[in-house]
């Protein structure tokens, strides 16, 4: 029985989230094309810059 009890609290759960996800969606808007272009820049320098510094650290473990 207290497994039964169980899979009913899980399965209240899901459906929960499920609402809660599909409540963010629908509130959800696409980005306009400023804020595509501005997210765009800011994970390009992010990406460069992790690769620098994982550059700088390839480059001082050579040298030693």
């Amino acid at each position: 029985m207290d497994i039964k009890k169980e899979l009913v609290n899980t399965k209240r759960t899901v459906k929960g989230k499920f609402r809660e996800y599909m409540r963010v969606l629908k509130i959800a808007e696409k980005p306009g094309r400023d804020e595509y272009e501005m997210s765009l820049k800011i994970t390009g320098i992010g990406i460069l810059l992790i690769g620098l510094i994982g550059f700088m650290f390839f480059f001082v473990a050579q040298l030693l």
